[in-house]
């Protein structure tokens, strides 16, 4: 479903991101896991076509279309989607209506079945608004509903490297679940080893490159050894070259 080849990023005189490639392929959960300052976050921005990130070098092809120079609106209307470290708030609009605004079903009824998945009381929730008085795991349980909603082909999950409670991480996991189920793909961002062995296999990344690629439980065996405890956040491999 998605190929990414040779891509990389440079922000002023800072090289982010440094010649990765992988796929993604149908149906499959694919985890990229690192440390905070990994470029894991600029990576997902780099595939949603985020303004300020388009790539210097590489190539990003999405069911045998070429992405790489594409806006986010068109990759929207292609089926994919991120959710983003730090969901939106809008001032006067009902949590309810949120939920969907990308979906093609609509009714309260709907949006309320999709809030109870994602770990939320509807009762609790049907006449407030996505604005300041949700706290951050409200708001992301909330954004994890709209995504469910959207049924995307693809889900770009950028996790925060904090903050994120129990019942969050839950919510993500049933909502992976729930992509999967219906056939779509999800490429999970995140730092938390517990969180990304749900995927089907992961990259390992750090310093911008994304240098190994294998089974959860080999990448998160690696990570919790050379990775977590790293001072400097450059892995032995890196420094031998």
């Amino acid at each position: 479903m998605l190929k990414i080849e040779n891509l990389s990023l440079k922000r002023g005189d800072k090289q982010i991101i440094s010649d990765i490639s992988f796929t993604v392929g149908d149906g499959e959960i694919f985890g990229v896991l690192g440390t905070n300052g990994a470029g894991k976050s600029s990576l997902a921005y780099v595939l949603m076509g985020s303004a300020g990130y388009a790539p210097d070098r590489g190539r990003i092809t999405f069911n045998g279309v070429d992405i790489t120079n594409k806006t986010i609106d068109e990759r929207a209307k292609l089926g994919i989607t991120l959710a983003w470290q730090e969901p939106a708030r809008f001032e006067g609009l009902s949590i309810l209506d949120y939920v969907l605004l990308g979906s093609e079903k609509k009714g309260h009824q709907l949006a309320e079945q999709y809030l109870e998945q994602m770990r939320l009381n509807p009762s609790e929730y049907r006449k407030r608004e996505v604005d300041k008085t949700l706290s951050g795991g409200e708001r992301k349980k909330v954004e994890l509903a709209s995504i469910l909603a959207m049924k995307p082909k693809l889900a770009i999950l950028d996790e925060p490297d904090s903050g994120i409670d129990m019942l969050s991480q839950e919510a993500v996991v049933s909502l992976i679940k729930e992509i999967k189920n219906y056939g779509g793909s999800v490429l999970l961002i995140t730092h938390d080893e517990e969180v990304i062995k749900v995927a089907d296999r992961s990259a390992l990344m750090c310093s911008g490159l994304a240098f190994k690629v294998g089974d959860p439980p080999e990448i998160i065996d690696y990570y919790k050894r050379n990775c977590k405890p790293c001072p400097t956040r450059v892995y032995p491999s890196l420094k031998d070259g």
